[in-house]
Parts: C-alpha cells; sequence; structure tokens
C-alpha cells in the first residue's frame, strides 16, 4: 500500500458535486461558502474596469449587432478585420451584449461566472481522486490566485480557456475511472474548444492528459492507444471545423483575419499565434520594449518582476508537491488513480511552465493564469494526503519542507513591495517556519491542537497570495498589459491612444463621429486597432483599425482604402497614424496614413487630428 493512498472507490465515483454518503456534514456548506466567496471576490465593483481590454470589448458591441462580426470575431460591425484570436470568448460576451446591452457589466461578468465554474469544477475533479478536503483546498488556492483574480474580471480570452481545459482535465480523471472513451473524447472537445479561445495554447496540456490515461487507464494497451486516437480526433475535429469554415469562405464576402499577413486563420494559429510565439519569429509584431523582445528567458523568469506576482506564490509548494506524490507512489499500480492524476495536474504544470519560462515570443503576465489550475490541484492533492500521513517522518518532513518553503516565497515577493502592508512579510515568515515546526511534531499532539495547526498552517500560507489576490481584485484594470497586485499605477486608468493604449473620445468628437454615421459603412478609420476601439466604443458607430492590432496588417492596402474613400464608405480619418516599431510586417497602415496627410486639411476636436474624407 502506498503512503499517499487514492480515495476509497466506492467514494471517488459517486457525483462530484453533490456530495455522498460517506462525506461529512461540513462539505456542502464549505463548497457553498467557497463558491459564494469567489463569486463575491469576482463580482464586486466589476463594473469599475469599465470596457477593460477595450480591443475585445469593441468587438463585442460588434458582434451584438452583427451576426457576421460575431461568428468571425471582427472589430467592428462593418466587417472590416478580426481580433488576432479565435473567437470563441468573443462568442460568449457577444451574446452577453446582444441579451443584456452593451455595457462593462455584460462583457465582465461572464468572465467573473467563468472563474466560479472554473473553481467549481477545479474542486470537482479532485475530490474524484482525493476526497473533498482536498477539493476545497485546490478550489481555494485556485481563488487566492493573483493571475486568476485577475483574468477573471477582465475580457480577454483567458478566462474562457482555463474554464474548458480544467473541464479538460475533470473529463479525464473521470475516463481513468473506468477506462471511458466517451469521457476521454469529452476532454478533447474541452480542449479543442480551447483553440477557439486562444489557440494552440490549449494543447499545452494534451501531454499531461494522454500519458496519464496511457499509462493508468484500466485495459489494455491497445485499447488505450485506440481510446487515445478517437479523443485525439475529437479534439481535432472541435478545434479544425471553425478553421476549415473560415478558409473556406469567400475572402471577399468575410473581414481580414487579423494578426496575418496573408489573410489566413492557418497562418494565425500556426505562425503569429502559434510557433512564433516559441521562436519569438512573429512577423508583424512590435517587440515588447523600444529595444524589441520579450524579457529575458530561463528557469527562473516565473520569479521574475513581470511574472512572480500573479503565480510564483505557491509554485516552490507545487514543485514539492508532484515530487513527493510520484515518490510515495512510485509503488502503487500501474492503474492508481491518485498517481494517475498527479500525472494529470502536474504534466500540465511542468509542460506550461517550461513553455512559459523559455518561449521566446509575446508573452505577458497574466498569461500566468494557465499554470493556477495545475499549481493549485497540486498543493490540494499532496498537501491533504501528506497532512493524512503525518504520522510517517518522511510525509511529516516533506509537508513542514513544503509550508516553509511557501512561506519563504511568500517573504520574497512581499518583500518587493515593502512599502504595501508593511509587515506582513515577516509576519508569514515567521509564522509560515513556526507552523512548519509544529506540523512536523503534529502526529503527537491532540487532537485540538492539531486542527489548531491546521487552521493556522492553511491561514498562513495562504496570506501572501490572498493579500495580493484581493488588492488585485480591488484595483480595476484596463489597456492591453493587465499585471496583478496593489499598483494602481499598473491599472485602471486609460492612457492615451496608440497600439497598446485606448482612451475614449471627449464628447464632441464622439457626436461628430455619429453625426451622419448611417450613411457611411465606416463612420471613421485609424491605425490600430486600440485606437479604433476606444472611438467606437466612444460613439457607437463602427470604426475600421487600418492594419490591425500592431497597425502591421495589410488590410487594407493603400489601393483598397482609396477605393473605399472614392465610394463615400468611410466618413472621417482620425489621429496621423503610428509609426511601426518593429520590422517586419505591412507598412500600409503608415502609407494610408501618409496619403491621408497629404490630400485632405486636417482640424483638430478634442485634441485629436481629424480628416474629413467626403470633402
Amino acid at each position: 500500500m502506498t503512503l499517499l493512498a487514492s480515495r476509497d472507490e466506492a467514494d471517488r465515483t459517486a457525483p462530484p458535486a453533490r456530495g455522498t454518503p460517506a462525506d461529512p456534514r461540513w462539505v456542502r456548506p464549505s463548497l457553498a461558502a467557497l463558491l459564494l466567496a469567489t463569486a463575491v471576490l469576482y463580482l464586486w465593483n466589476l463594473g469599475e474596469s469599465g470596457w477593460a481590454n477595450a480591443f475585445y470589448s469593441a468587438a463585442a458591441q460588434a458582434g451584438s449587432l452583427s451576426w457576421k462580426a460575431l461568428f468571425f470575431g471582427s472589430s467592428d460591425a462593418a466587417n472590416a478585420i478580426t481580433v488576432d484570436k479565435t473567437p470563441a470568448a468573443l462568442w460568449v460576451m457577444s451574446l452577453s451584449a446582444r441579451l443584456f446591452g452593451v455595457d462593462a457589466w455584460s462583457v465582465l461578468v461572464p468572465q467573473a461566472l467563468m472563474g466560479v465554474g472554473s473553481v467549481a469544477v477545479l474542486y470537482a475533479a479532485v475530490r474524484r481522486t482525493s476526497g473533498p478536503a482536498a477539493g476545497l483546498l485546490a478550489g481555494t488556492v485556485l481563488a487566492l490566485t493573483p493571475a486568476a483574480a485577475l483574468m477573471f474580471r477582465f475580457n480577454n480570452p483567458d478566462a474562457l480557456l482555463v474554464l474548458l481545459l480544467t473541464a479538460g482535465a475533470y473529463c479525464v480523471v473521470r475516463a481513468l475511472e473506468k477506462a471511458s472513451p466517451r469521457w476521454l473524447a469529452l476532454a478533447g472537445v474541452a480542449v479543442g474548444f480551447g483553440f477557439l479561445a486562444k489557440m494552440l495554447q490549449a494543447f499545452l496540456v494534451l501531454p499531461a492528459f494522454g500519458l496519464a490515461y496511457l499509462i493508468a487507464a484500466p485495459t489494455s494497451l491497445g485499447k488505450r492507444l485506440l481510446h487515445l486516437l478517437g479523443a485525439l480526433g475529437a479534439t481535432l475535429v472541435s478545434a479544425g471545423w471553425y478553421l476549415a469554415v473560415v478558409a473556406l469562405w469567400p475572402a471577399a464576402d468575410r473581414p481580414y483575419i487579423g494578426g496575418s499577413q496573408e489573410n489566413s486563420l492557418w497562418e494565425l494559429a500556426f505562425g503569429y499565434n502559434g510557433l512564433g510565439r516559441i521562436t519569438g519569429d512573429e512577423v508583424g509584431s512590435v517587440g515588447g520594449s523600444p529595444n524589441g523582445g520579450w524579457g529575458g528567458t530561463g528557469w527562473d523568469r516565473l520569479f521574475g518582476e513581470e511574472m512572480a506576482g500573479g503565480i510564483a506564490w505557491l509554485l516552490p509548494a507545487a514543485v514539492v508537491a508532484l515530487a513527493a506524490g510520484l515518490w510515495f507512489t512510485r509503488r502503487a499500480p500501474r492503474t492508481d488513480r491518485g498517481r494517475a492524476a498527479l500525472i494529470v495536474w502536474g504534466g500540465w504544470f511542468v509542460v506550461t511552465a517550461v513553455v512559459f519560462s523559455y518561449m521566446g515570443g509575446i508573452i505577458h503576465a497574466y498569461y500566468m493564469i494557465a499554470l493556477a489550475p495545475a499549481v493549485a490541484a497540486l498543493v490540494g492533492i499532496a498537501g491533504t494526503q501528506l497532512w493524512r500521513a503525518r504520522g510517517n517522518p518522511a510525509a511529516a518532513g516533506t509537508l513542514s519542507a513544503g509550508i516553509g518553503l511557501t512561506a519563504l516565497t511568500a517573504y520574497l515577493l512581499l518583500s518587493r513591495q515593502s512599502d504595501w502592508l508593511p509587515g506582513l512579510a515577516i509576519t508569514v515568515l515567521v509564522a509560515g517556519l513556526l507552523c512548519a515546526f509544529l506540523v512536523f511534531f503534529a502526529s503527537r499532539l491532540p487532537a485540538v491542537a492539531r486542527r489548531l495547526i491546521a487552521a493556522s498552517t492553511l491561514i498562513t500560507i495562504l496570506a501572501g497570495t490572498g493579500a495580493y489576490t484581493v488588492a488585485t481584485a480591488a484595483t480595476p484594470h484596463s489597456g492591453a498589459l493587465p499585471s496583478a497586485g496593489p499598483d494602481t499605477g499598473r491599472g485602471m486608468r486609460m492612457g492615451g491612444g496608440g497600439l497598446l493604449g485606448t482612451s475614449l473620445p471627449g464628447d464632441e468628437l464622439a457626436a461628430l463621429i455619429r453625426q451622419g454615421s448611417a450613411n457611411y459603412t465606416w463612420a471613421a478609420a485609424t491605425v490600430g486597432s486600440n485606437n479604433a476601439a476606444g472611438y467606437q466604443l466612444g460613439s457607437g458607430a463602427p470604426v475600421m483599425a487600418v492594419g490591425g492590432f500592431n497597425g502591421t496588417d495589410p488590410a487594407p492596402t493603400l489601393e483598397q482604402f482609396q477605393e473605399y474613400v472614392r465610394k463615400g464608405r468611410i466618413h472621417y480619418f482620425l489621429g496621423e497614424g503610428m509609426m511601426m516599431r518593429g520590422e517586419t510586417g505591412s507598412d500600409a497602415a503608415e502609407r494610408i496614413a501618409a496619403w491621408v496627410a497629404d490630400t485632405y486639411e486636417p482640424t483638430t476636436v478634442d485634441g485629436v487630428t481629424v480628416y474629413d474624407l467626403s470633402r
């Protein structure tokens, strides 16, 4: 019998979200309290973030007005160009906007509900293999991860991606119980639709899912391989149908595929948003800094200034949990589901962490939410099992080491912002080291003392990440690059226009854009999707994003733009254009801006240069 044993078989196979006869009375109210607290955390004062990422909010607005814009994920209702992602996340936001009207709440509430759903599904998945206590701990850790609070209160595609991948992991756990090809195929469908939310990033979990089933499914090797082949087919179909539809749709009758240079969703999926993220060879990217590049790579990247605040609090604990879990289950039978769960979550964690640490292309701090479910599951599973086995010195020592390491990590992270909650860092360190010491001897103490130690330990290890999460939720965020943490300087205020910033137009300019907009296909055009988003959200009229997100897409070409103007389809051109900071991609947007400036007389409205193309 292994030290970290799986749950009793009969208890594991009961419906996870409804409790079982073997569950203590506290399970259901504890789960309800966790989900209610998560909902409050993610929904409270949500409207303060305004349009959040205006780039996606404008596309949701467009989708609320045009079914074609909804299907393709267009930036505007007139379907000039799409966002630079597959549109599954926009489908959710656009449908919400159609039902409840276009405002900040209709765009952001679905994200918060996805966060609550992710916590619930993670609880259900962990509970099936490790019991309700482990599920509750895992759900709590996920809810109190700063990157999760950031993205579940924001309208990037990451919220839907995490929900779908967590659902996929749950399906794998179910498939492992009786070697079920149906549940495994459902896991493939979840990952496939994750691709429709954020393309190839969704596939990072596939090695872990496949390896766990190949090793542990209780059936013959031939059937395991056959089931995996069927699940792979389900993944490809659920992801590929949309690629096929877009490829077969006449290009002249759909919007340009933003982020690509050849008007191709395949190019976008496997180039700019695919392998280019790994190699750094992303045509049209403007780089992460004035000199290009996206920061140093290496094993310590996730602990650097940019990434650490969102995810690093329990990363060392997750590593200890995975290593300990695999070691203590090394003699378990092949089909042991406890070890299989470690492979599911541990493989997710390792593959994603390695890719994020060494990828040479575009990467942002908020991507770290993709690690959160795996980290939370590992901590919940191993933490609970090690506590149950605390009578064994090896288990007690491993648990104590993980607690001490977590306290030290929190101390180092909190010390980086010593002017925020001064005293918390040293308090967490001292309390954590004391808890680590007491846990080692807990098996020799009375039951009341053990409960007190367990409660104190949970509060201590979650204090740092919890405080940072609450501060993240309390800080409104907007723009293209939100960051976790209490620093409001990185948060709400919509900076001026630009490729990565969005500013709403003043009242006079908004009225000017709306004036006679019904007589034009596009009320205005401007360089860059974020610029266009601000003008579109402020006026309610479609605004063409010349050059797409970075201003480097060849959409439209100068000749096409001149034809639109000649036919009276565009009323105004706004701004003087943005110069590309990169060395790749199309210069069509620059040429269009230069032609407009040479051809039309400018006026200034609310500080913005305006060219009337109808004159």
